[in-house]
């Protein structure tokens, strides 16, 4: 999709931000009517940051922040599976119940007692039934080990599952040792541990709180794995006397992530590719968050953090190397048909365009011809609809989607090519420390120009038109 792939028509979006302001929405029209969405738990992300001493031992990558598979590095097959770091894994598995002692005196200190996952009562409720995401197969079947130990009490109230390795079946046979655990829910007490079994497709009800003990690259893999405890969890007909009567056991979910930038990074990421049309990245996660309350535990207080909060957090660890990759990303740019039809309609935002270098190599009427293509293909697949296409229409329809594809992916690169300048620009203006839009346009607009071949009012326009979508927000991390 973020390459101009597939057509406005083939694309539908519903999201989990569109499902809970539906949720929000019908409550406020109809109070006191059944909500249909009103079963569909709110997810909440909270972040711990670990002590020094544990993050000293696992530190390190690209961003130099505690690295989950480091700390959580096994060896070992089933019961002879142990960690590497294994009493400072046992400092974790206390931590997260409130009874690490360093923690404590510093609680005591403070006059604040953090909410730790298995410690505080608020929490407690939805840590039942729980999914552990673990690195990897050794370090689950290690984890299972850990907590079985005989000083491990608190633990043995759990049923711990390990769904990992050929052991638990492949793909859904590893679902059943689940539901058996796990039973009605209300008599037992869960912990499944995985690496990737059970993180898609699957709904487990009873699933309320899902610990992230592992370093995922990709969002859409995070937040597949987290969705699994936003599956609604309710009681029909609660009573016996009210078919309509629905008991929502669930309202709320939770994420726990150990490795706050990380997460943060993940979160904004995700939240700013649920909104490309959103000009201001910002403001994309802050739609998010608006339904997705995410909370932060600094070792001393647990704070709520607004979108502004989490950008500059998730982009406080960025590196060159991440920045460069970034202001290549086809995320950059938008090149869906609503957005080269406000070009191609806009006589100064052409005229701009055309200024860009290499963009007279694509052919006149570029925009027009890609725009022309997308509704020849429409008009093709609507026809498909109703009856067979003939060969020559096949061939014609296939001919058609390449040239599309090909003419966007042409588009794109030059106009990535343009924001790659931008670096650049920051780079050779002695004012760093200014906003990028001020260094533009109060400071230096004619170096701009030399840079990047466009004027500042070039420059507004595209942005105006969401051409450049995340384009300030990202440059403004270069200072």
């Amino acid at each position: 999709m973020a390459t101009g792939e597939f057509i406005e028509e083939q694309i539908f979006n519903w999201t989990y931000t569109d499902e809970q302001r539906a949720k929000a929405e019908f409550a406020q029209k109809y109070p006191g009517k059944k909500n249909p969405y009103g079963a569909l738990p709110q997810m909440r992300l909270l972040t711990y940051q670990m002590p020094d001493e544990l993050v000293a031992i696992a530190s390190g990558g690209e961003f130099d922040e505690f690295d989950l598979n480091a700390f959580f590095e096994a060896m070992g097959e089933d019961k002879k599976a142990r960690f590497k770091h294994k009493s400072d894994v046992q400092k974790w598995l206390d931590i997260i119940r409130g009874q690490y002692a360093p923690r404590a005196v510093e609680s005591l200190k403070t006059g604040t007692r953090p909410p730790f996952p298995y410690s505080d009562a608020r929490l407690l409720p939805y840590l039942q039934h729980s999914f552990w995401f673990m690195p990897n197969v050794a370090a689950c079947y290690a984890m299972a080990n850990l907590l079985a130990e005989r000083h491990n009490t608190f633990w043995h109230e759990y049923k711990v599952i390990t769904a990992a390795g050929a052991q638990a079946g492949i793909g859904l046979n590893a679902l059943p040792p689940v539901r058996q655990a796990i039973g009605s829910g209300f008599e037992s007490k869960s912990i499944t541990l995985s690496c990737g079994k059970l993180t898609t497709g699957v709904t487990v009800a009873q699933w309320s709180g899902i610990l992230m003990l592992r370093s995922l690259k990709s969002p859409e893999t995070y937040f597949q794995a987290a969705f699994r405890v936003q599956s609604p969890w309710s009681i029909k007909n609660p009573n016996g006397d009210n078919p309509n009567e629905e008991e929502i056991l669930k309202p709320v979910c939770f994420v726990f992530d150990f490795a706050p930038t990380r997460a943060l990074r993940q979160l904004s990421d995700y939240g700013i590719g649920l909104a490309p049309g959103e000009a201001n990245p910002e403001a994309a996660v802050r739609e998010l968050v608006s339904f997705l309350p995410v909370l932060a535990y600094d070792g001393a207080n647990m704070t709520q953090i607004d979108a502004s909060g989490i950008l500059d957090i998730a982009m406080a660890g960025t590196t060159g190397t991440l920045l460069a990759r970034k202001w290549k990303s086809a995320l950059l740019v938008n090149v869906d048909n609503d957005t080269l039809r406000r070009v191609l309609e806009n006589e100064e935002a052409m005229k701009a365009v055309e200024r860009i270098e290499g963009w007279r190599t694509l052919g006149d009427n570029i925009i027009e011809t890609i725009i022309n293509k997308s509704d020849k293909i429409k008009e093709l697949k609507n026809k498909a609809k109703e009856k067979e296409l003939s060969t020559k229409e096949k061939k014609e329809l296939s001919a058609e989607e390449k040239e599309f594809k090909s003419k966007r992916e042409l588009v794109q690169k030059k106009l990535i090519k343009f924001a790659t300048r931008i670096p650049a620009f920051m780079y050779l203006t002695d004012f760093r420390e200014n906003t990028l839009q001020d260094v533009i346009t109060k400071i230096e607009p004619d170096l701009f120009r030399a840079v990047t071949g466009l004027t500042v009012q070039d420059f507004h326009l595209l942005v105006k038109l969401r051409v450049h979508s995340t384009l300030l927000g990202l440059a403004n991390a270069l200072r």
